[in-house]
Parts: C-alpha cells; structure tokens; sequence
C-alpha cells in the first residue's frame, strides 16, 4: 500500500504500547480505540491490527495489491477508483486501485483497517508509532507522500460474504458503530458528557472548584493533540496550587493546570505528571472525546467506579457482539 497524499497527520496506529512506562515510554495507540476495534473486526482482524489513524482529512493510497479494507472512525467521503466507499464496510480494493479520503465531515480521527493489518515491523513488540520517542510505525515519523506499506497475510476464520452480512446487520443498529456515551443538548449543539470517576488528587480541590469542573462547560482549543486535549471554561479552583510531585498517569487522566484549566491526557500522554488530577476519563467516553475538534465543547459528569466498571464492561460486550456477527453471520 504506497502513500500518494498522507494528509494532515496519518501514523501507523494499533492498540499502544504496554508495560514499558516504567521505561519512560507512552503507551501511544489510536486516539478512538473503539472505531479501530470495529474497523479490524469488519476486516476479519483481530481488534487491534495496526491501521492508519488519520487526523482531520484522509490520505490518498495506491494498493499495489488486492485488498480488503474498512474505514471507520470520523464521517469521511471516500473513492475508490472514483466510486463512492461507504463507512464501516468491507470493501475489496484490486491491484492498483487508488483510494481517496478527503476532509472528514464530521468527527476529527478516521481510521482506514486492512485485511491482514499493516506489517511494519513491531518495537517493544508494537507497532504503534511513538511520535516524541521516533519509533515503531514507519520510521516513528508520520507518514510522507511516497511511502510503501506492507500489509500482512489475510487471517483465516471469516469470509468476505460474512463480513458484508454482518455490516449490513449494523446499519439497522447504528447505535452499536459507538461507545454509548451520554450526551447534552444546548440549542444545535450535541455535546458530550464525559463519565469520570473523581481523583485520584480531589482533595487538592475546593468543593466550589469540585463543582465547577463538573458543572461546567469546557471548550476544546487549538493546540490539543494525540497528547491531551486542551480546554478552556470554568476555572477550577485548589486548595494550594494545583503542583503536586510528579506521579503516574493514564490515558483519560483530567490534570488541572497552573492556570485553573482542565487537560484531558489522550494516547500519547506522558507517563508521570506534577499537575493535580481531578478525576479520571472512562475508556468508552475516551472515543467521544477523541473525535472533538477545536471549538467545540464537552462536558464532565461524576460515577463512582462500579458504575465505571459496569460502563466498560457494556461497551466490551459491543464489541464482542460485533466479533460474534463477523464469525457466524
């Protein structure tokens, strides 16, 4: 698979990197795990087969030999030799085909899944691609016009017929495309409530600055990235600064800067931190959150961790649904 126009940000993306942050290194992996998990699962993939996650506007590609490949994640308007190429379908590419993807209409990361999942050689046994660290995907770089991409073996298990059947069988319920993440409604705006479970720093917070955060409405602003989204809103007010000595994070961590504002960690995030974290991201409300683009606005809502649990338990059972229709549909 040869990149003709990689667009804004493409990077060779799986699962993350795991069990290498006592070494320093981010876990990485694609933003919206759950539309790579579905894209590779309508692919006859397992879950978390290396993609391309692109940001804001596809990349054009040239299949250099017959392929099987499924676009998931943010609305794209694709071609395929100039045909139009639906979402969250398996669609089976020939020898010199070009796929385009133009600007996503809706939503900030897509993600284009191949049959076989693309065979950059794994490092600390994955693929992803370490932007800050300069390694795994191809060359730990973004991906330029001009580059070759291996595509691995196509797995046995699952027909192309069973794998159309069961995206037929999602497009009469399209709830299942996404994490059940509540939403809010403010005039024409869809707005997403972040279910997060308080701490693990909340006593460095005031009651007032606890409510303020949760209360309050926060907007995405330009200079978030596969690190952290960045907002601006309410200011959230601590007890004595927000500076703690640095400890653990993860990704959904809320720290609250120096200046009063929230900053949700997302795949690249470091791995320790010397801000206050207010509360923690579940993983299912992480892809809604994932999709924001600048400008627009989210919000948080307080669980306690059964109700966490209970959350990611449901939307793994999606996913397993959705693995069940590729195998037996």
């Amino acid at each position: 698979m040869k990149i003709l126009v990689p667009g804004p940000l493409t990077t060779v993306q799986d699962m993350g990197r795991r069990a290498h942050a006592a070494k320093g290194y981010p876990e990485c992996g694609a933003c919206d795990k759950y539309a790579l998990a579905l894209g590779n699962l309508l692919c006859g993939n397992e879950e978390g087969q290396a993609a391309l996650e692109m940001t804001l506007s596809g990349a054009t590609v040239a299949f250099e030999k017959p392929a099987l490949f499924v676009l998931s994640g943010a609305q794209a308007n694709a071609t395929l030799d100039d045909r139009p190429v639906p979402m969250h379908e398996p669609v089976r590419a020939c020898a010199g085909s070009t796929l385009q993807i133009g600007p996503f209409a809706e939503g900030l990361r897509g993600y284009l899944c191949v049959r076989g999942g693309i065979a950059v050689p794994p490092v600390l046994g994955n693929r992803s691609t370490d932007l800050k660290c300069h390694i795994g995907g191809l060359q730990g770089r973004a991906l330029r016009s001009g580059d070759v991409l291996p595509i691995g073996p196509e797995p046995s298990g699952t027909t192309a017929e069973s794998l159309r059947h069961a995206a037929g069988i999602l497009r009469e319920k399209p709830w299942l495309l996404r994490p059940r993440t509540a939403h809010a409604y403010l005039e024409n705006q869809v707005i997403p409530l972040l279910r997060a479970v308080p701490g693990p720093q909340q006593d460095a917070f005031t009651e007032e600055g606890m409510r303020a955060f949760f209360s309050g409405l926060y907007g995405v602003t330009p200079d978030s990235n596969r690190m952290g989204i960045k907002l601006s809103g309410p200011s959230v007010q601590t007890i004595d600064g927000s500076d703690i000595l640095s400890d653990g994070i993860v990704e959904g961590s809320v720290q609250i800067s120096a200046n009063g504002q929230p900053i949700l960690m997302l795949a690249d995030h470091q791995t320790t931190g010397g801000y206050a974290k207010i509360a923690t991201v579940i993983t299912p409300d992480l892809s809604a959150a994932a999709q924001l683009r600048p400008g627009q606005t989210a919000a948080f809502r307080a669980i306690d961790v059964r109700e966490g649990v209970r959350l990611c338990r449901e939307t793994a059972q999606q996913l397993r649904y959705i693995k069940e229709l590729t195998i037996h549909a």
